[in-house]
């Protein structure tokens, strides 16, 4: 049988079908979104959707060139993959063009190539080579080792700065949890987060404690909250716990408040050495401060425009916010306020479900598989995407800050798209060899 035809065969059509429709649907609402009626044609280069149609022939010409070539170098080059993304990184730093505050970009003729979304795929395939060949997750070292194939990439791109793509990096965490890590870390990584917050809200209120009528700063306070929870834990434990069991639990308790104690009162110069930018949105963000007019703009202006799309929307091409350019990146970071302005919210909807099916998609790929490279590579991507669809719709609600992430396949970028065509299509080659692997 010819290889081709194999390949045809045996890849996942739903995944590829989904791709296909997502990305057609990502290039009508950039269309939407940069109409303009002396630039109507749809492949006119001087206008944004117009540039995004030679990126979707160079996207699906790389993709079906991928369906090519054998899974074999995927994994047996997954390193050197890695290692060449990390010198792209280093070269953008020093020879890169510098767009909206970011030395992040290759400048080619009227285009610009950004490594930062390569450094996807390039750490999925050096992670699911790392994984693969460990028997648990459990030592130390390959905890160290597996972190630091995450982090090394996410260190060159905060260089640059591009916090968005960075923090994107965290959906690998979601891989090594599915691969043994404990969900004790897990755990307080949300803790952590949580505490953030609270710190943040409380730090500039003052509050009583009961009973006394002494104030105390709000931090100090949420400590004194945390001193109380640990107190009751600490009575409990010592009246329905077994005695042998009970040092240890003590011992875990002290660290907890103690670590606690010093994490929120470090909050603060954490936030304070952010650039005031990211320290405005994240006040905006938690309600703190309003700005309807500086760093809330985009928001206020998004979801405004977002919830005058009622249920049904207003019609494609017929958005208000979207046809008088009200909302700034209206074609790149927020994409998404042009489906709910013109969609509504049945529109969003079935957009949220068509990149929940494509996740999903990725999950039943992955636990298909009996090659665990291919199975650790299945995750890696559905956790990317989860990852930037969270973010990205949350940007565009006020639910997230503003930290520059793309919407897969719907964002205006050539760079992205390539990104995710690439990061699929290896998913799709190699899940189409999946009974010729037992590694």
């Amino acid at each position: 049988m010819n290889p081709r035809d194999s390949i045809i065969r045996n890849m996942d059509k739903p995944l590829v079908g989904l791709y296909l429709l997502l990305m057609a649907m990502g290039w009508a609402n950039i269309y939407s979104a940069a109409y303009d009626p002396d630039h109507a044609n749809l492949f006119d280069t001087a206008r944004e959707y117009g540039a995004q149609s030679i990126w979707i022939c160079v996207s699906l010409l790389l993709g079906a060139g991928i369906l090519l070539v054998h899974g074999e170098f995927f994994r047996n080059l997954a390193y050197p993959i890695y290692a060449f993304v990390l010198v792209l990184l280093v070269l953008v730093l020093l020879v890169g063009r510098e767009v909206n505050g970011a030395k992040a970009w290759f400048g080619v003729g009227g285009f610009g190539i950004q490594p930062a979304e390569f450094s996807k795929f390039a750490t999925a395939l050096a992670l699911s080579k790392y994984l693969s060949g460990l028997k648990t997750l459990q030592e130390v070292r390959s905890r160290v080792i597996a972190a630091m194939l995450i982090l090394l990439p996410v260190a060159l791109i905060l260089l640059q700065p591009d916090t968005g793509t960075a923090l994107v990096s965290g959906a690998f965490v979601l891989v090594l949890y599915r691969e043994g890590l404990s969900g004790n870390i897990l755990l307080i990584a949300i803790m952590a987060a949580i505490l953030v917050v609270l710190s943040l809200i409380m730090k500039e209120s003052t509050h009583a404690i009961p009973f006394t009528g002494w104030e105390m700063h709000g931090q100090y306070f949420l400590i004194f909250l945390l001193g109380v929870f640990c107190l009751l834990i600490f009575l409990f434990v010592r009246k329905f716990v077994f005695k042998h069991r009970r040092k240890r639990i003590y011992a875990y308790l002290l660290f907890a408040f103690l670590g606690s104690a010093a994490f929120i009162s470090s909050v603060d110069r954490l936030v304070d050495r952010m650039p005031l930018h990211q320290q405005t949105r994240i006040r905006v963000l938690l309600g703190l401060e309003y700005d309807p007019r500086g760093y809330g703009y985009n928001v206020e202006q998004s979801k405004t425009a977002i919830g005058s799309g009622g249920l049904l929307g207003k019609g494609y091409k017929q958005g208000t916010f979207t046809k008088y350019k009200y909302v700034p990146m209206q074609s790149t970071d927020f994409i998404f306020c042009t489906v709910g302005e013109e969609w509504g919210f049945v529109g969003s909807t079935v957009l949220v479900l068509l990149f929940g099916a494509l996740i999903l998609r990725c999950i039943q790929v992955s636990e298909r598989q009996r090659s665990r490279f291919t199975r650790i590579y299945a995750y890696c991507v559905a956790s990317i995407f989860f990852l930037h669809l969270m973010i990205n719709v949350g940007m565009a609600i006020g639910l997230a800050p503003v930290i520059g992430i793309p919407l897969p396949f719907f964002s205006y970028g050539g760079s992205s798209l390539i990104g995710f065509t690439v990061l699929l299509a290896i998913l799709v080659r190699l899940d189409a060899e999946r009974l010729e692997h037992l590694r």
